[in-house]
């Protein structure tokens, strides 16, 4: 069993203290609220600071309200609490669904909105104990000089890993889907996220957002992909010209699960499936268009 090395602990009970504190402290220090990323990574060596700045106790960051026209999440709300929240699974049923989708129930009764919207980075190279890494020189994300994935890059390729970035464009009084690629039904980190909002006046697209997550470093967004549905109804042709369009943003490297040249051609599979399950051409794994379930078996 691997165990967490020592550090102190502060528990600040406003947002003005917790910033002082990471303020005074700087590098030394990391803030953590449900610690789902953070304590693993702390395990491996990945994450080394002296002090953990607690976040739990902080109420102003917890709960959801009202924000104008829209609503406002705190990042200390945990994914269960977003994901069974009824006004974010009505208005919001892409952010309520990535929400629900994340690792497991456990981890989401602990783990909260803001620690997955700025979840670590990962890749099949990175995420791998202390001894594992040291055996293959390290990696440049820690400890090396040189991206295993891309020995000739002079950046680092690892994945971006959060279900509900991808799903948090303002998209008040639109209709949206999140829909995720893993291998088991459960626990896993996305190997593709697809986050689709629409604004409709009848039949017609008028407004529309798309982006990838799990595709590259940060979530992607697919802006041609969404201008193809611009002025247009939601046919069986428009909705295959988006999915192919959809795919260009996608960057999928050998860095993670699954081949890369799989995950780049199920990012058409999955936008297409999205678009189907808004345009009602889709009734979903609980029969009904918009379910917030988990996405269809893969077929292709």
């Amino acid at each position: 069993m691997i165990r967490l090395p020592a550090f102190d602990y502060v528990a600040p009970r406003t947002l003005g203290d917790a910033v002082k504190h990471l303020a005074d402290l700087g590098h030394d220090a990391m803030l953590v609220a449900g610690g789902t990323d953070v304590f693993p990574n702390m395990k491996r060596g990945q994450f080394e600071p002296k002090v953990l700045i607690g976040l739990r106790g902080i109420r102003e960051l917890v709960g959801v309200g009202a924000n104008g026209g829209g609503v406002r999440i705190g990042a200390g709300t945990t994914l269960s609490a977003v994901a069974a929240h009824p006004q974010l699974a009505r208005r919001y049923a892409a952010v309520a669904t990535a929400a629900g989708l994340v690792s497991s129930p456990q981890l989401r009764n602990a783990g909260t909105l803001g620690g997955n919207v700025c979840v670590d980075t990962r890749c099949n190279y990175y995420n791998q104990s202390y001894e594992w890494r040291k055996a293959v020189g390290f990696c440049m994300k820690k400890d090396g000089d040189i991206c295993l994935v891309a020995p000739g890059s002079d950046r680092c390729w690892a994945v971006s890993s959060s279900d509900t970035a991808p799903a948090l464009p303002p998209a008040d009084g639109w209709d949206s889907v999140y829909l995720k690629l893993r291998r088991r039904g459960s626990f896993d980190f996305p190997v593709l996220g697809v986050a689709v909002a629409l604004r409709r006046e009848g039949d017609v697209v008028r407004e529309a957002r798309i982006v990838l997550g799990a595709v590259a470093s940060t979530p992607r967004e697919a802006s041609a992909a969404a201008a193809a549905l611009i002025g247009e109804r939601l046919t069986s042709e428009t909705i295959t010209r988006a999915a192919e369009a959809a795919a260009g943003p996608a960057k999928p490297l050998d860095n993670t699960d699954f081949t890369h040249p799989y995950r780049k051609r199920l990012v058409r599979v999955y936008v297409a499936r999205a678009l189907a399950r808004l345009a009602g051409l889709d009734a979903g794994p609980e029969g009904r268009p918009g379910s917030s379930g988990r996405p269809p078996s893969i077929t292709t």
